[in-house]
């Protein structure tokens, strides 16, 4: 039976099976983001030789990677990036591209396609005058465009990534319409965060409240985006379980919904000179795993500590809100990419729809203010604060006892395992987490954690309420019965 490439199947979690791994294959860049996390410009000091990333993609097959994606920096700057596209699909797995598309030129673009590349993300955060003002050059979205147009024409899945941040939210409704005229057929949308050169330009980031605006426009978006053959997506940093879960993470299937952040369990991410991490986004120190010049990739993932901590991860190990979440065993703090840019620890996520919403019914918002700039290395992070205030945000709030004040105190130790006597390292966990899967409350669309028989959010009984919502269908569809028969005479 043929897998989905990025589906993550029950023995993937069973087994700990990384089947989409995003690697960086130079961090040198064409464009001049003002957001950039990984401060791409300069090539990395020894990024990996040709022979070592072809190296590198057997590792990957023999770890059952199912999905390979390159990014930069450009990938297209590499010179070697066709050989490592070719290299990918002859070994079976799928390899598709993330670019800003400035120099995607049509050569560049038909070798790849030759060379097997499936598919590919354009970079578009805003309108022309919002995109061209974030990258840093002049031109950059209409050239992204155009190698939107080429990539459909060309034949391959072509996606497009905005991050959204402060100013972005006005131009979405129109860069929709863009995006399916261009030929797109996913949009994934996810928010700034508070990295590298983000950290330096925190008026781009989005704040926490906004969300309670965000994630109702982003619904609409996606119900006219699938009337034009466009599916939206939400990134790991959107969301949780609030009332749009459902439509937009599950894009349908409400059994879909978030359960926790892949890092190190189904996704790997790979920097330019070797050194593997858990995830492509998170910070270098701390999470760096160790550097495939010196440990094979498949001992890396198996047995690095750093590579571990969502495996050994638990409610524990959350703190402020997310530590007395109704959701936290599922949720375990949303992104940690994001909690940990903001604050130099994981485990308490400000940017969640669920929090917003619930901080709201007590008359309170969120809001992050820089305290520390980052290091001017790539993926630094700086120190941000998290002040809870009133809605109107006049002034600083006393936080009531179920709003738990962050803390300073120390960068949160995840537990690792004890080393095995026989080995001298990390034991690992025989079995994987395989995350729940919540019932939707039919009366208003909130997710509720088994076994409860009334939903926690607004009371109803979940059986009548299931069994209303069947009734309700059900009459639907015999109305649209009635009315196909009438149209067919």
């Amino acid at each position: 039976m043929l897998r989905p490439a990025r589906q993550r199947l029950v023995e993937d979690f069973e087994r700990h099976i990384p089947v989409h791994a995003v690697w960086e294959i130079t961090l040198a860049c064409d464009l001049k983001c003002q957001h950039c996390g990984s401060r791409a410009g300069a090539r990395r000091e020894r990024e990996l030789t040709t022979s070592e990333c072809i190296d590198v993609v057997a590792a990957l097959a023999r770890l059952e990677v199912r999905e390979v994606t390159l990014i930069g920096g450009e990938a297209y700057l590499r010179k070697d990036w066709v050989e490592i596209v070719r290299e990918v699909r002859r070994l079976g797995m799928r390899c598709t591209v993330q670019t800003g598309g400035r120099n995607l030129t049509q050569a560049r673009l038909s070798a790849a396609v030759e060379a097997g590349l499936q598919g590919i993300g354009v970079s578009l955060d805003g309108l022309a005058p919002l995109h061209d003002e974030l990258r840093g050059v002049a031109g950059s979205f209409e050239r992204a465009l155009d190698a939107i147009r080429r990539a459909r024409a060309a034949g391959i899945g072509v996606g497009v990534n905005t991050q959204v941040g402060a100013s972005t939210m006005a131009d979405l409704p129109e860069l929709m319409h863009v995006i399916a005229s261009a030929g797109a057929t996913h949009w994934q949308v996810q928010l700034t965060v508070a990295m590298g050169n983000a950290v330096d330009n925190d008026a781009l980031l989005l704040q926490p409240y906004q969300l309670a605006e965000l994630m109702p426009l982003l619904a609409r978006l996606n119900r006219a985006a699938l009337d034009r053959g466009l599916l939206i997506t939400v990134g790991n940093n959107i969301g949780y379980f609030g009332p749009h879960e459902h439509e937009l993470r599950g894009r349908g299937d409400e059994t879909v919904h978030w359960s926790g952040c892949a890092a190190g369990q189904n996704v790997l991410g790979i920097e330019a000179d070797g050194t593997v991490k858990g995830c492509p986004s998170l910070r270098t120190l701390g999470y760096a795993g160790g550097n495939v010049r010196d440990v094979s990739l498949e001992e890396i993932w198996r047995s690095a500590p750093e590579m571990h901590f969502g495996r050994v991860r638990s409610v524990r190990d959350l703190w402020g809100f997310c530590g007395t979440c109704y959701y936290a065993d599922v949720c375990r703090a949303g992104c940690t990419w994001t909690a940990d840019s903001l604050f130099g620890r994981p485990g308490n996520n400000p940017y969640c729809h669920y929090r917003v919403l619930e901080l709201a019914k007590r008359g309170l918002r969120e809001r992050i203010v820089k305290e520390r700039e980052a290091a001017q290395s790539p993926f630094a992070i700086g120190k941000f604060a998290l002040v809870v205030e009133p809605l109107s945000g006049s002034q600083d709030a006393a936080l009531p006892a179920s709003v738990p004040k962050t803390s300073d105190a120390p960068l949160v130790q995840l537990r690792k395992r004890q080393p095995s006597a026989a080995q001298g390292r990390p034991e690992q966990m025989q079995v994987g987490r395989v995350p729940p899967i919540l019932e939707l409350c039919r009366a208003c669309n909130q997710y509720v954690v088994p076994p409860a028989t009334h939903c926690p959010h607004c009371g109803v009984e979940l059986a009548a309420a299931r069994a209303d919502h069947a009734e309700v269908v059900e009459r639907r569809t015999r109305l649209l019965l009635r009315l196909q028969r009438a149209m067919d005479f």
